[in-house]
């Protein structure tokens, strides 16, 4: 028999697409190669501890040191992202001289950054974008592996849009609440704001993240395969004190959002979860909406799939049954292998995923490491964090980071020391339903993989994530091999 150590080592490349009709082939061709480009373009890992983790096939240095020593670094392609501080400063920072010894000179005047402020120039985590055909119905991810704690930074939230994203001024924004109300009300801004407010943190996450792996370990980087998820402090009034000023007739049971975007973009929503916890938000991380999160209004329900989170919103219309809207009839419905399809599956169940040592990193070598990463659910709090080094055979119990928030990522960590023999890393999770994050396999056995001719399916893959280490400290997607 084949012991652990004995096993060969795994080298994960992307799927062969030869044998995919020619428009699927030129999709998933596209993909990966929007990803090469991605990892090419990828910094080296700034802390000491983990020189190496991160190789980087367009540098020529090992470490950040050896670039801050004064080594350069070849960008792989052109018009590829500026990257180091000795060039243009990466998004959201500006580039300054660094001197040899900061204690020797004086630092740079207060507010000369126009009083708003900017991240350090050597930070350079990016949303990446999904190669859609277009830039307008498109999506970016976080980079979750370089995330820390619970909250995802305004500028790194994920975005999903369906029709680019609008410019709208505030001042002229406004909320029509219609249909089976008592008393019809359009509200502006300022009137929404001036009811009282509530403070709640909550993940989003689309329905279609993890959508590439359900057949076979398909993208490289957990910012590729989970990144469609972030977790924000969002600050709004309640749904719910809105409904009880406007009056809801007898036999209202949905009501239909609608935002102001190109698209615009239409969900129902039954009217329980209105009453319950949905929030008219304005405000995310202490500060108004960004534009591409819905400014200068947008709706926000707890636990259910991003794409019922209306943007831009400006109408809510009252009714006794759901308007079958495109997003809940030809999309975002789960077919199954019975030919069926399920409508309406707005929770997004419980999930984890492992975000250090993941896709790509590179362990320098034997030794103790901490392994960390993130779980949420759409029903709650999560209970527990359990990790397996050896495929799903034997499981351990991680330590969940406070604070522990329902509908909210949560942190897990666990310590490991590895001892140079592949292994196959993987979480699960519990939340405080008692529901157990299921295998990928799981949801394939349940559901079947007819519901779309390139990927199997589309939504609501909250399966295991394995990432199989090999020997030489190499991270690789090993979905569907444990």
């Amino acid at each position: 028999m084949t012991t652990k150590s004995q096993r060969p080592e795994v080298v994960h490349d992307y799927p062969d697409t030869s044998a995919y009709d020619p428009k699927t082939r030129r999709m998933m061709d596209t993909m990966i190669a929007a990803e090469r480009r991605f990892l090419a373009e990828r910094e080296l890992e700034e802390c000491e501890c983990k020189d190496g983790m991160f190789p980087n096939p367009a540098a020529s240095v090992t470490s950040r040191r050896g670039f801050m020593a004064g080594t350069a670094i070849a960008m792989a392609t052109a018009g590829a992202l500026p990257r180091l501080a000795s060039a243009a400063a990466p998004p959201g920072a500006v580039e300054y001289a660094v001197p040899e010894d900061p204690t020797k000179v004086q630092g740079r005047p207060i507010a000369q950054d126009g009083g708003y402020g900017t991240r350090s120039q050597f930070e350079t985590e990016v949303r990446w974008r999904f190669p859609t055909k277009t830039l307008e119905s498109s999506w970016t991810m976080t980079p979750l592996d370089k995330s820390r704690g619970m909250v995802t930074p305004s500028g790194l939230h994920f975005e999903r849009h369906h029709g680019g994203i609008p410019t709208i001024d505030p001042a002229r924004h406004t909320l029509t609440v219609h249909g089976m109300a008592k008393r019809p009300k359009k509200y502006t801004m300022a009137d929404l704001m001036r009811f009282p407010s509530v403070t709640r943190f909550h993940f989003i996450e689309c329905s279609g993240n993890t959508f590439t792996e359900w057949k076979q370990a398909m993208m490289k980087t957990v910012q590729v395969t989970h990144g469609l998820t972030s977790t924000s402090e969002w600050t709004g009034v309640p749904l719910s004190t809105i409904l009880s000023e406007v009056g809801i007739k007898d036999g209202a049971a949905w009501i239909l959002a609608e935002g102001a975007d190109a698209a615009v973009m239409t969900r129902s929503i039954p009217i329980d979860k209105c009453w319950s916890d949905a929030m008219l938000v304005y405000a995310q991380n202490g500060e108004a909406l960004r534009p591409e999160q819905g400014y200068p209004l947008r709706l926000l329900l707890p636990g259910w799939e991003g794409n019922t989170h209306i943007k831009w919103l400006r109408r809510l219309e009252i009714s006794d049954k759901p308007f079958m809207t495109r997003e809940e009839t030809s999309k975002y419905t789960d077919q199954v292998k019975i030919g069926l399809a399920r409508q309406f599956t707005f929770t997004m169940e419980a999930k984890s995923v492992i975000t250090f040592p993941s896709g790509e990193m590179k362990l320098p070598g034997p030794g103790f490491y901490e392994v960390t990463g993130i779980a949420w659910s759409g029903r709650g709090k999560i209970q527990r964090v359990e990790i397996s080094t050896d495929g799903g055979k034997i499981w351990h119990l991680a330590a969940l980071q406070g604070p522990v928030l329902p509908i909210s990522h949560t942190r897990f960590r666990f310590p490991w020391k590895w001892d140079g023999t592949p292994a196959m890393l993987q979480s699960r999770c519990i939340d405080e339903t008692g529901y157990v994050q299921p295998t990928i396999q799981d949801l394939v056995a349940a559901r079947g993989v007819d519901g779309h001719p390139k990927f199997g399916s589309i939504y609501h893959n909250n399966g295991v994530q394995t990432w199989l280490i090999n020997p030489d400290g190499s991270v690789v997607n090993g979905n569907h091999q444990a």
